[in-house]
């Protein structure tokens, strides 16, 4: 439900209009350095700090309740908190009645029986990715040597994307778009087959992001269109190092010393200003609704960190599994 991972395991907690979000994380090895001021950049860049984000902004760093001692990690769960200061739950008082379109407020109420928290989305509010992207911080750290870039490559399929930016704020409309990870120096043979292949593990991880439609692996969909002698990637090293990259750096859902790529369909955000129609569930008749508050534009703009944390914290899980088979 909201935990991941087998060795290194993240549960996630909390509610976005609520005391505050956080994750627990277990299987932390002891000795790490750690403090609060680690989690800054990463934590940075997600904050809605540029235009077409929300205006919300609330405390940056995360409290480490458990887990640390004298700067370092102690190999016990690590509990990180992050306190909610700055929330405007009046903004979702009608939302309880009119569900917003392409949003989770319907299904919450079916779900829950209306005993859920609707303010802000809830448990279901991207405000709970902080959590994400702290214990991504820390998987980092595991992975080490490793290196994890993402991207934005569009926005409402161009890469013009300041323009599709004030697009959308013009039309009180959202917009989507894609995100590419590279992941860089990797070993060869982490990964398991089947249930806990890269593809597998990753998939299952960046579709608990809020807002994420689609995740393909290198040549990812146009693979569909290739002959096989185009798409095989021929060795030309003992590296394991292959002419083309077509596998996404995945062979047999287990790296293969090449890099790791993949991308990410962003879907546009669904709480939006302009005028649409939804259904009252008191009456269960149609009704109109303008939602208010403070909402982004582009949630795409702040997915590439998320997209990085979420791919160190499947890669430290596989590299300790990894480490457990070796005699």
């Amino acid at each position: 439900m909201n935990s991941f991972g087998r060795l290194f395991k993240v549960e996630i907690f909390g509610e976005s209009h609520g005391l505050g979000v956080g994750i627990l994380i277990d299987g932390i090895p002891a000795g790490i350095e750690i403090k609060e001021e680690d989690f800054g950049r990463d934590l940075q860049r997600r904050m809605p700090n540029i235009h077409g984000t929300t205006k919300r902004s609330d405390t940056l760093l995360p409290k480490i309740i458990s887990g640390e001692y004298q700067g370092k990690t102690t190999g016990s769960p690590m509990l990180l908190l992050f306190e909610n200061n700055d929330i405007q739950s009046k903004d979702y008082i009608n939302l309880i009645e009119t569900p917003r379109p392409g949003h989770s407020d319907f299904v919450a109420i079916k779900k829950y029986y209306s005993f859920n928290n609707p303010n802000g989305g809830g448990h279901f509010s991207g405000r709970l990715t902080a959590g994400i992207v702290a214990a991504g911080v820390i998987a980092k750290k595991i992975i080490d040597k490793v290196k994890i870039d993402a991207r934005i490559l569009s926005i409402h399929g161009s890469t013009n994307i300041s323009k599709e930016i004030e697009n959308a704020i013009a039309k009180k409309d959202s917009v989507g778009g894609i995100i590419e990870c590279t992941v860089k120096g990797l070993d060869i043979g982490i990964g398991e087959p089947f249930f806990d292949s890269i593809e597998s593990c990753m998939s299952h991880i960046v579709f608990s992001i809020p807002g994420v439609k689609g995740i393909e692996f290198g040549s990812g969909f146009s693979a569909a269109d290739m002959y096989g002698s185009e798409h095989n990637d021929i060795l030309i090293s003992n590296d394991g190092t292959t002419k083309t990259n077509n596998s996404g750096g995945i062979s047999g859902g287990i790296s293969n010393g090449n890099d790791i790529i993949f991308r990410v369909a962003i879907k546009p955000t669904s709480s939006i200003p302009k005028q649409q129609e939804t259904i009252n569930i008191s009456t269960g008749q149609k009704d109109t609704l303008a939602i208010k508050g403070r909402h982004d534009a582009c949630i795409a703009l702040r997915v590439p960190v998320i997209i990085e944390a979420a791919a160190a914290i499947v890669l430290a899980d596989l590299k300790i599994i990894r480490q457990s088979q070796i005699v």
